[in-house]
């Protein structure tokens, strides 16, 4: 069995939808299935160093025609968006698998199953976060997708119930909840030198909260550094991720600390090393860093309104988006010393087992099997 798949994010994206890609490829080769051939394909080769965290197993594909050149950007979306399906039938794949909620045109009539990870509508649910025009070529891909998809993968049940909402109850039957995987690495022993090394090249504070995740309007970080100034003055907030102009936005606080462009292997030390985690965003699909966050050991606060419920499980504490006070408390009670702090982190890894690398994986690959045995 031939299984495509999607790898233009794998070998681009540092986080986000990269680690999705990268994390459930892994997954599905320590499956050990010697009937599934995973085959990757991709514009271009992207990131040495991204594509080096694919453990072997996987034939990377690239298309023949050139992409260089001035219009290479244009010449790689219109590949991705069409010109793949015909390399696919060449490769004798018998199942795709977009996973950044795309599928190429024309693969529903190509005699190539396809499968899609949706992972958040939040362009139709909160277009007031995007471009007007960014919204209307979103929301049209996601329909136009549903229609190449003879199944989908949402990952959870909110954005099952948005697929739901805003695609028609049609594809109900369609449709599998199978929620992300986080990496072995967050899980992982660090060792004290390993945490020596990352403080000093950071610079970080002795106490800190952390927070993961694009540093964008919709994240919402300005309630962690409102309600962080709130805690002792030894509580600082270290927040990791791409900059947007809202950075420019948030309050000014000295115990806020920016960073950018950190490498996985310093991401999970980051996590070792602090005391809690925060994730104040207003919505989201579903919310990894939280799970990374529990698998390291920690505390989570999140807030309320979206699916982080899902990710965080009835341990971690929630709050309303907009509760300054509110945050302050939780990541309070979060801290180290807290009554009961120890008992909800020990619950909190208990509930994120469901979201181990190989369960996920064998219900993705249940789901190639059955559409490749019934073509």
């Amino acid at each position: 069995m031939k299984v495509g798949i999607d790898a233009k994010r794998i070998v681009r994206n540092g986080t986000g939808l990269g680690s999705y890609g990268r994390t459930l490829v892994n997954d599905l080769i320590r499956l050990g299935d010697s009937e599934l051939q995973l085959r990757l394909y991709a514009p271009d080769p992207g990131h040495d160093a991204l594509r080096n965290q694919l453990i072997e197993g996987v034939t990377l594909c690239y298309p023949d025609v050139t992409m260089s050149g001035p219009l290479a950007a244009v010449r790689k979306a219109l590949w991705r968006s069409r010109g793949i399906v015909s390399d696919l039938r060449r490769d004798g794949v018998h199942v795709y698998h977009g996973l950044s909620g795309e599928l190429p045109l024309g693969l529903s009539t190509s005699g190539i199953a396809g499968v899609v990870t949706i992972h958040d509508l939040i362009f139709l649910r909160h277009p007031e976060y995007y471009h007007w025009l960014d919204t209307k070529i979103y929301a049209w891909k996601f329909r136009q997708t549903l229609r190449e998809a003879r199944h989908i993968i949402a990952i959870s049940e909110r954005t099952r119930e948005d697929i739901l909402h805003y695609g028609g109850s049609q594809y109900a039957d369609r449709i599998s909840v199978i929620y992300q995987s986080f990496a072995p690495r967050f899980s992982a022993d660090v060792t004290a030198d390993q945490k020596a090394a990352v403080r000093q090249r950071y610079q970080l504070p002795s106490r800190y909260v952390l927070s993961v995740g694009t540093i964008e309007q919709r994240k919402n970080l300005a309630l962690a550094v409102e309600a962080v100034d709130l805690l002792p003055q030894d509580i600082h907030l270290v927040a990791v991720g791409r900059q947007t102009p809202y950075v420019q936005t948030l309050p000014h606080s000295e115990r806020l600390h920016l960073l950018s462009g950190v490498p996985d292997a310093d991401l999970a030390v980051l996590y070792a090393l602090a005391e809690a985690f925060v994730y104040p965003s207003r919505y989201e699909g579903f919310g990894i860093p939280i799970i990374e966050a529990i698998a390291a050991g920690l505390p989570v606060v999140a807030c309320t309104g979206s699916c982080l419920e899902e990710a965080g499980g009835p341990y971690s504490r929630y709050v309303s988006p907009d509760d300054v006070i509110g945050m302050a408390e939780a990541l309070k009670m979060s801290l180290r010393g807290a009554l009961g702090r120890q008992e909800r982190i020990a619950r909190s890894r208990q509930y994120i087992r469901r979201f181990q690398g190989t369960d996920v994986a064998s219900q993705v690959a249940a789901i190639y099997r059955r559409l490749a045995d019934n073509p």
